[in-house]
């Protein structure tokens, strides 16, 4: 009955209501996973539909989407490592699990209660969607040339053959976690990352009866290997092991990294460069990693933020200077390269529009000449962009309005799938949102998102959003990111509800280059970010479209941090908040980080900084508290531990604060059910109506 009345709702404003309502806002189809065949000109991608997660696929000229499975339920399965065999003719994907996590548990969720817990497995499925192929328990799958599925499981790689009486095959029996499986050209060979702690070892496997072959192990971590396109050779990235003194608890260091090449033929691995020592030059840095492709014959490319910005630059297999190939101001993400391997795509905040840095557009860039230019031009956002075996280019696009979709480009012109599924969308109760500048306490500029619907009062009751992560940047439009976009839909919706809506784009985010993503004395070691809020909140008070007496704030994850800082601090400034799955005690969550001395860099010396660490916690500032504030969160979240929320609700009721609460049982950090995502989202606008816009 309970869905059956969720869906009269949301059909009520089709049918001619004036107000649409939360679960109208939260109808569209979210599409993610997008990917192509090598050499056939086939699509296929994952399509959310209010929780019912399904693979889609089309293929070229007339692009008519096809749905290949069939899993009805909201039940909170993830569908991740989507992937197509290279001629198309098969999809293989993970079913299960909650992939956006920061660590995983052994016991699986059940979100309906169901007699047989869904299991976390691999599925094959046919292009045409007459085979489905159930292979198991594993993860990562990738084909083979023959179109045999290779995963990991139990920490080793398996292989199984598309056909239903065939069984699994293990192919390692090796120490360490192997992972990230590539074929050579030609199939014969398989290069691999074997992960062991403190080091790591890049294999080449070729038989079951071949010894393994070992590239030049060391006391360094070596991975991400790449084959040239004759098969001949392979790069990879080459870091220092784990360990030595340990850096400087209280200022970031550089972590030095180097390309290798190792020609199989003289069995012989050379360095053909290594990346400046600076915080720019090193991996860590760049939002999305190295991002490392053997592109063409000449040509190596890979992503760095070495000139302060996240750019592409390719080398001579031989060895020389990096030359950088998309020189200005904007980052570079979702790379992708042809299958010619002669121009690489990626998805950029550039354009001739100079708000074009709060947006995403689909760029290309010839790798030998380094031409540069931007294919989807406009006041749109579009990402994971494809070439396909014909040329035609591929990628995911939505609008200021518009929920994103799968689309092509035909002789330059954005052309939609799946639009009927958005024909009765309330994208019309959506405002276009703005960029607004404003200046934080230390000079810095800050960029924000304004949602504002037209006419109302003279002056208007605003609610500030922060964004989690913290390495993210909001749009004018919808995002890339499914959590993101269903923030998105509810600032619009607090929009549509007569609030002015702000998203500030603080410091530590993306999309502003290196400075601005890595500031001083951030995050734990001094929380210089919380400038941004706090200046926001001050601008919006002195704004003459906002009642300074009536200021929210919310967000999730970091933001909920943030919020909770904004609450604990300003509490003058903001009247009420909401708090999601936010960090409250940040020396109990770094120090537990730090209990692995494995991670990317090196375990700081931290005798010196618990009294930074807690400073930088809102709860070191809980006596100033005494703005309202909802707390939410899920307690199977594997990001932020629920303990967090658990210890500040203590302190909350022993300090008389008002406060209330909402715990999401059984559902993780990203609320993988759509029914609960729905509820949070009610409860934060119901929340902030109530105790900021006084209704």
């Amino acid at each position: 009955m309970k869905h059956l009345f969720t869906l009269v709702l949301t059909a009520g404003f089709f049918l001619g209501q004036s107000q649409p309502s939360m679960g109208d806002f939260m109808s569209y189809p979210f599409p993610s996973s997008l990917t192509s065949a090598k050499s056939a000109n086939r699509i296929a991608w994952v399509f959310n539909e209010q929780g019912r997660r399904n693979v889609y696929v089309a293929e070229a000229p007339r692009f008519t989407p096809r749905k290949i499975t069939s899993f009805n339920l909201d039940d909170g399965q993830e569908i991740s490592s989507l992937s197509l065999s290279n001629d198309g003719e098969w999809v293989v994907f993970v079913r299960g699990g909650e992939h956006g996590s920061n660590w995983d548990d052994e016991v699986t969720i059940n979100p309906l209660s169901l007699p047989i817990p869904p299991k976390v497995e691999l599925f094959a499925v046919s292009f045409d969607g007459s085979q489905e192929i159930n292979l198991g328990a594993g993860a990562s799958p990738v084909f083979s040339p023959e179109n045999t599925v290779i995963f990991q499981k139990n920490r080793q790689l398996w292989s199984k053959q598309l056909h239903k009486d065939s069984s699994a095959v293990k192919l390692t029996e090796l120490r360490g976690t192997i992972a990230s499986p590539r074929f050579s050209p030609d199939g014969s060979k398989m290069a691999f990352v074997s992960y062991r702690g403190d080091h790591s070892y890049v294999g080449i496997y070729t038989n079951a009866e071949t010894r393994i072959k070992w590239i030049d192990p060391g006391y360094d971590r070596d991975y991400l290997p790449r084959w040239s396109p004759d098969g001949s050779k392979i790069v990879f990235v080459r870091r220092p092991g784990a360990g030595g003194t340990p850096n400087p608890a209280l200022k970031l260091s550089p972590s030095p990294w180097s390309l290798l090449v190792y020609d199989l033929k003289a069995d012989k691995t050379s360095t053909i460069w290594t990346a400046p020592e600076t915080l720019e030059g090193s991996i860590p840095r760049t939002h999305g990693g190295i991002n490392l492709h053997w592109a063409s014959t000449n040509n190596i490319v890979f992503n760095s933020y070495m000139d302060g910005w996240p750019h592409l630059y390719k080398i001579n297999p031989a060895g020389g200077k990096a030359e950088l190939l998309t020189p200005g101001d904007f980052m570079c993400e979702y790379i992708s390269i042809s299958p010619d391997g002669e121009r690489a795509y990626f998805a950029g905040n550039t354009g001739p529009d100079p708000y074009d840095i709060e947006r995403r557009h689909v760029v290309k860039v010839e790798i030998e000449t380094a031409n540069l230019e931007v294919l989807t031009p406009g006041n749109g956002n579009e990402w994971a962009p494809k070439e396909l075996a014909d040329g035609t280019v591929v990628f995911l696009s939505g609008g200021p309005q518009r929920p994103p979709l799968p689309a092509y480009l035909d002789k330059r012109k954005i052309k939609l799938l799946a639009s009927d599924k958005i024909e009765n969308y309330p994208s019309s109760a959506f405002v276009v949102p703005k960029q607004v500048l404003f200046e934080s306490s230390d000079g810095l500029e800050i960029h924000g998102t304004w949602f504002e619907k037209e006419g109302g009062p003279e002056k208007k009751p605003a609610i500030i959003y922060i964004h989690g992560g913290p390495p993210r940047q909001m749009l004018l439009g919808w995002h890339y990111s499914s959590y993101y976009s269903n923030a998105y839909a509810t600032n619009q919706y607090l929009a549509n509800q007569g609030f002015i809506v702000v998203s500030v784009n603080y410091r530590l985010g993306i999309g502003y280059g290196f400075d601005f993503h890595y500031p001083e004395n951030a995050g734990w070691r001094g929380a210089s970010e919380y400038q941004d809020i706090e200046a926001a909140g001050k601008w919006l008070a002195g704004h003459p479209s906002v009642d300074p007496a009536r200021i929210g704030v919310y967000g999730g994850s970091y933001g909920g941090y943030l919020t909770a800082f904004a609450l604990a601090k300003n509490s003058d400034i903001f009247k009420a908040g909401v708090d999601i799955h936010g960090v409250h005690d940040r020396a109990v969550n770094r120090l537990r980080n730090f209990t692995n001395p494995n991670g990317y860099e090196k375990a700081p010396d931290i005798d010196d900084i618990p009294e930074t660490m807690w400073k930088s916690s809102p709860i070191a500032y809980i006596d100033e508290w005494t703005s309202p504030v909802l707390i939410i969160h899920g307690d199977d979240d594997r990001n932020v531990p629920f303990s967090q929320s658990v210890d500040l609700v203590q302190r909350l009721r022993a300090k008389e604060v008002d406060i209330e609460t909402m715990v999401i049982v059984d559902d993780s950090h990203h609320f993988m059910v759509h029914e609960n995502q729905q509820r949070v989202n009610e409860a934060i606008v119901e929340y902030l109506g109530r105790k900021v816009k006084n209704e």
